[in-house]
């Protein structure tokens, strides 16, 4: 399948640095939000990004306009219709993207292929409120995405083999590393990743050291390059918890329970660095 024309649904961090890899990329690229604001917002990080490539001399100006030439932005889910493969980036709440996926269902030729980059909520249950389930998989991009590397490609109940193959060759035209993920609770990376974050908190919890203490050595003897507390910040404690509680509830094993220091802060408004104040003080 000949890929031309690649949507990108949400404008936010995910979508507008999805929408960057596949305009420079050289692929023409349509962002839709449901408001301007998110819309213009999008391209103004995109705008961001590309200068600061540019006065670093990593691209040249004419490059760079030629990247955001590529890119259209819509409020307008019709405008979706000319193009061959769709990243949705939206809010990780399954009944929006379902609510959407069955919009889309309607508007776009049998052949578009569509792709979530949800970070660990069900492929084939979305698959399934479409009438193409067979071209349905999982693309989940990883923040920033104009600068990580790796791609997790995510394969549904039903998801065909043409559609995988064509969406693994996709990521590594977008310059990325794609692994094969069969679908399970938060694929691979944050399946590993969560639990480790969740464990830190209750090593703080319990006392067993402080939270400079517990990133230290996560940093110096596992020779991470962030500590657990530090990335729950960065990713946000009110998503940290949503992926935690995706992860107990789809599996109901125990292991993955939510810390309850976790819940309190994120009670409490202490949500990490977007807020300034999380395990860290910003």
């Amino acid at each position: 399948m000949t890929i031309k024309t690649i949507g990108v649904i949400g404008a936010g961090t995910m979508g507008a640095g999805i929408a960057q890899v596949c305009a420079q990329a050289g692929f023409k690229v349509v962002m839709r939000d449901i408001a301007e604001k998110f819309v213009n917002n999008g391209l103004n990080i995109i705008n961001k990004n590309l200068d600061r490539e540019v006065k670093k001399n990593r691209l040249s100006q004419e490059d760079a306009n030629a990247i955001t030439g590529r890119i259209k932005g819509t409020v307008n889910l019709a405008d979706l219709a000319e193009c061959d493969f769709i990243i949705e980036a939206i809010i990780e709440q399954m009944s929006l993207k379902k609510e959407l996926y069955q919009e889309l269902d309607k508007i776009c030729p049998a052949n578009t292929i569509f792709a979530s980059n949800t970070s660990g909520l069900s492929i084939t249950e979305m698959a399934s409120y479409t009438g193409r389930a067979n071209k349905f998989v999982g693309m989940h991009f990883f923040n920033p995405a104009p600068v990580m590397k790796l791609v997790e490609v995510v394969k549904g109940a039903v998801t065909d083999e043409e559609t995988y193959q064509t969406t693994v060759e996709l990521a590594k035209q977008l310059g990325k590393d794609p692994i094969t993920v069969n679908e399970s609770p938060l694929f691979v990376v944050n399946r590993i990743l969560v639990p480790m974050i969740n464990e830190a908190i209750y090593t703080l919890m319990e006392g067993v050291a402080n939270a400079e203490d517990i990133d230290k050595g996560m940093r110096l003897g596992a020779n991470h390059p962030i500590g657990p507390l530090a990335l729950a910040d960065l990713i946000g404690l009110d998503v940290t918890l949503l992926v935690q509680e995706t992860l107990y509830q789809e599996t109901g094993d125990s292991k993955y329970r939510p810390c309850p220091l976790l819940r309190k802060m994120v009670r409490a408004g202490h949500l990490g660095r977007k807020t300034r104040r999380g395990f860290f003080n910003y």
